[in-house]
């Protein structure tokens, strides 16, 4: 099939605008806890009413500073209450929002806050204070600048005294729906990043269409969502807001090393994450069972959560035997799990990467589904995903309803819907050459089922061509190799080259597990075990798994295990996890070498 495409399930307000979310909750729904916020350790509830109060107070903060209607205002901070309130008071101020990922240099927030003409910013600490601070004479529209941990919404309510409600209203009401809502900056995989500016009306056709299609997922007054992501990336976004919509309750959570506990706290219905915590969720519980002399007991329950779901698919369904299996580990090993993720969800939703079959299987088959999903900055978050109720595992799931999926005579996913985004900021050369024909060239490869299912197979800019002139994706393989609780990221190299290879960085998080399991000196690091036979042959069996997707001439043939990690701090990965390939191929080319010479 070469396109699919789904009727709309909302209808967009076209005299409307985000800010409505909040003053409609709060007129419907004024008791209704549509977020909750901690406090001394402890989560409080907040009711639409006063969500909307403090939004309003922030707001006037805003506009006494000076805010004028279509000013963009930088947001630099962890996930955190304030982001929320500070997003809906910026637009009820009449401004942009413009994301910085709080995890910025100086130079990226130069380039971000610069390039969008930013005239005020609200930051979290005092270091990011002074990165903006150390910038600031490169930054001639920035005006005020206030810091979350130093007052910096108290501050704006105080200023804000002597601004009238029907102020705020009147600002709050400006913007209509096509007009700029946020400019979020793309992660930069090859280059600067570019602004991707969004409408008011992007987001109501993305998250007016999510909720509805999902809606046994957004039960007001009954479901919650946790919200770990950050606030900068476009699928953070679509999980604060889309609550809001419903409404639901959202949490937010500023650090993902303490999610184990704000689960078991907060207790979500709906979680909404990256696969690679749905991969740290199964490497650690198979981890601790392993350490507890039940590695084997979980390894058997794995794999019959694993056949349960793929059973699920078929006509017949579950066997007897399977069925009984499945509820002994139910009691055993299932409930468990699920009380990790906090005891009360059913559903999760799933993207930036695949998720992989086995795993997506492993999830359902313990009674905790994950809807796998696809999208870009440009198409306002997910642009596909897998209906509550038509699951297909391996696949990214049905166009949001209200747009359309096209595949192109060279395979790649073509979009058109009113979730894409306006055009990049400042950029009309590199707006023009990814919206051509009234079509989103998204970049991505892939496949259409005869249902409208789409399977993201590859990127076109990362195809690999063999010296032998074989096409390799290498997305299929590293996708697979990293699920390995031992590699932390896996890329494939091999352009022009005899034969397929790749460099691999463990995770160092379960290194010392692995090494007390197998004998090796505590605290022993990747760089002193990266040539030990034991470890090389645990990496083997990951890329065993990774070359069982692919064809032999797209296997990979050699691997090498680096020493350091890839990270943001290093050049090698953007604020949302994606590897800088060009530079990890620049700074690791004696390594690359060595794959082919030795």
């Amino acid at each position: 099939m070469r396109e699919f495409s789904l009727p709309a399930l909302y209808e967009i307000p076209a005299d409307g605008n985000l800010t409505d979310i909040v003053r409609r909750n709060a007129a419907q729904h004024p008791e209704v806890a549509v977020i909750a916020r901690k406090a001394d350790g402890v989560w409080q509830d907040v009711s639409a009413r006063d969500f909307l109060a403090e939004v309003c107070s922030a707001a006037k903060g805003l506009i006494a500073s000076g805010v004028q209607p279509g000013d963009r205002v930088g947001l630099m901070s962890r996930t955190r209450y304030e982001w929320t309130l500070l997003d809906f008071a910026i637009w009820s101020a009449g401004a942009v929002t413009v994301p910085v990922y709080e995890t910025s240099s100086a130079e990226q927030i130069r380039w971000i806050l610069g390039d969008s003409g930013a005239t005020a910013c609200v930051v979290e600490s005092a270091g990011h204070t002074a990165a903006v601070e150390s910038v600031r004479e490169d930054l001639p529209a920035l005006k005020n600048l206030w810091q979350i941990d130093a007052g910096g919404v108290a501050e704006l309510e105080r200023l804000g005294q002597d601004v009238s409600d029907a102020a705020v209203e009147e600002r709050g009401s400006i913007a209509k729906a096509d007009d700029t809502a946020t400019i979020v900056y793309t992660s930069g995989t090859t280059g600067r990043p570019k602004g991707c500016v969004l409408t008011h009306r992007n987001f109501f056709a993305e998250c007016g269409n999510v909720v509805e299609r999902l809606r046994p997922l957004f039960r007001t007054d009954e479901c919650s969502v946790l919200l770990f992501l950050p606030l900068a990336h476009v699928f953070g976004r679509l999980v604060q807001i889309a609550p809001m919509m419903a409404p639901i309750k959202l949490g937010c959570v500023p650090d993902i090393r303490s999610l184990t506990d704000e689960l078991a706290a907060f207790r979500p219905t709906l979680i909404l994450g990256v696969p690679r915590v749905f991969e740290k969720v199964y490497n650690a519980a198979r981890a601790r069972a392993q350490a507890d002399g039940k590695g084997r007991i979980f390894d058997r329950a794995a794999g019959t959560a694993i056949a349960y779901s793929r059973a699920l698919d078929s006509p017949s369904g579950p066997s007897l035997g399977l069925r009984i299996r499945h509820r002994v580990f139910d009691r055993l090993v299932y409930g468990k799990l699920r009380a990790v993720l906090g005891g009360r969800g059913e559903y999760a939703i799933s993207g930036g990467a695949p998720l992989g079959e086995r795993l997506g299987h492993f999830f359902r088959g313990i009674g905790f589904t994950v809807l796998e999903g696809y999208g870009l900055t440009e198409s306002c978050a997910a642009t596909a995903f897998n209906p509550w109720d038509r699951q297909k595992i391996g696949t990214v799931g049905q166009p949001l309803p209200g747009s359309v999926v096209r595949i192109a005579d060279d395979g790649e996913v073509l979009l058109h819907g009113e979730h894409l985004f306006k055009e990049y900021w400042n950029n009309p050369a590199a707006t023009a050459e990814v919206l051509a024909d009234g079509w989103f060239h998204t970049g991505d490869l892939g496949t259409l089922d005869e249902d409208g299912y789409l399977r993201i197979t590859g990127r076109k800019k990362e195809i690999i061509v063999t010296a032998g002139g074989k096409n390799v994706a290498p997305a299929v393989i590293e996708d697979r190799v990293r699920a390995h609780a031992l590699v932390a990221e896996c890329m494939v190299v091999g352009d022009g080259r005899p034969f397929v290879a790749a460099l691999i960085t463990l995770d160092e998080e379960f290194l010392g597990r692995w090494c007390a399991e197998h004998g090796k000196p505590a605290g022993s690091t990747a760089a002193a075990l990266r040539d030990d036979p034991d470890l090389l042959a645990a990496v083997q069996t990951a890329v065993d798994d990774g070359n069982a997707a692919v064809s032999k001439a797209e296997s990979v043939r050699k691997f090498r295990v680096l020493a350091t990690q890839f990270t943001e701090e290093s050049g090698h990965l953007t604020p949302s996890l994606k590897l800088k390939r060009n530079v990890v191929t620049r700074d690791y080319a004696a390594e690359i070498e060595t794959l082919y010479t030795t």
